[in-house]
């Protein structure tokens, strides 16, 4: 059963990375000192496993289930851990959600199914509610749907027959434009059962926080938690300056982490980590590849750049 049973996904959600020793396997000594880390931060809600900053894609089911375990045995007694679902197949996505309910998690983020983008899903929002309604019937933690940009966007009027028809559907990790985002947190989190939106927008946080999200989730957090939970508090009250200062200090970050290509995001992350002596290596599976050594000594001078270091980014009191 899940540890936090009346878990409402909002506030500051760190995606923590996956450590893997040379020959790709997985190190759990390292992966467990880095939740540790992570989930130390004072402030932040919740944790978030088995997603795209720990390389679910080229993680086996056997090794998700162990994931969550490690993570449930370090982390699972102080905060709710919310666990991916990342499937093509319906199917399979239930079976990972019954898996994640039983290891003890209190919430799923929902990827979106390939089939989506590939096979005109946009058009067929019956789809997203079938893939959805399998999903629920499995278990009934709540969900939150990974909202991605482009071809694999579920369209607004699509999210609502979502929220309409999956009562647990209870956020959106929203990667969507500026436009669109706005939308989304001004009609989702309007409605009767609201549906909070936590911004994944890294790159622009606090333009995204400004517009009224219920928190975010994102995989900087595995690095900056600190940062995100000072500006998000900052935002919170209205403190305008403040904010702007902290966004000051990531914007080096951010800028090093969310640069073309676009998915070293969280290769790049990983060599922040390695240079702040938090990671022993930086190794990520194939077909990921990692950064050239110039990127990996910019990745230093930015960590400098936003003063992070060892045991995290020094900050003034409020």
């Amino acid at each position: 059963m899940p540890r936090f049973r009346d878990f409402e996904p909002t506030g500051v959600i760190p995606a923590t990375l996956l450590a893997f020793n040379e020959d790709f396997s997985i190190d759990e000594e390292s992966t467990r000192r880095h939740l540790r880390d992570v989930c130390s931060v004072d402030g932040i809600s919740a944790v978030a496993v088995n997603a795209h900053a720990s390389e679910v894609h080229a993680c086996t089911f056997d090794e998700q289930v162990r994931i969550l375990d490690l993570t449930m045995e370090e982390v699972g007694d102080r905060l709710p851990v919310i666990n991916g679902v990342y499937a093509d197949g319906s199917i399979e996505a239930a079976r990972i959600a019954r898996m994640a309910e039983s290891g003890g998690a209190s919430a799923l983020l929902v990827l979106p199914p390939h089939s989506i983008g590939l096979f005109g899903g946009q058009k067929r929002p019956e789809s997203a509610v079938a893939h959805f309604s399998m999903i629920a019937d499995a278990t009934d933690l709540p969900i939150v749907v990974f909202q991605y940009p482009g071809a694999y966007a579920y369209p607004l009027d699509t999210l609502l027959r979502m929220a309409d028809a999956v009562p647990t559907i209870r956020a959106i990790k929203d990667w969507s434009p500026p436009m669109e985002h706005e939308r989304h947190i001004r009609v989702l989190q309007s409605l009767p059962r609201p549906v909070h939106v936590l911004s994944t927008n890294s790159a622009w946080l606090m333009s995204s926080l400004a517009m009224g999200c219920h928190g975010l989730l994102s995989g900087a957090g595995s690095v900056i938690a600190d940062l995100q939970v000072a500006l998000f508090r900052a935002v919170g009250t209205g403190d305008l300056a403040r904010a702007q200062a902290i966004n000051d200090r990531i914007y080096p970050a951010a800028a090093c982490f969310y640069t073309e290509p676009f998915g070293d995001m969280h290769n790049r992350m990983k060599q922040a980590l390695v240079h702040l002596g938090r990671l022993p290596r930086a190794v990520v599976r194939p077909p990921l590849v990692e950064p050239e050594p110039d990127e990996i000594a910019r990745i230093g001078q930015a960590m400098a750049e936003a003063g992070i270091e060892r045991a995290g980014a020094v900050l003034e009191a409020a």
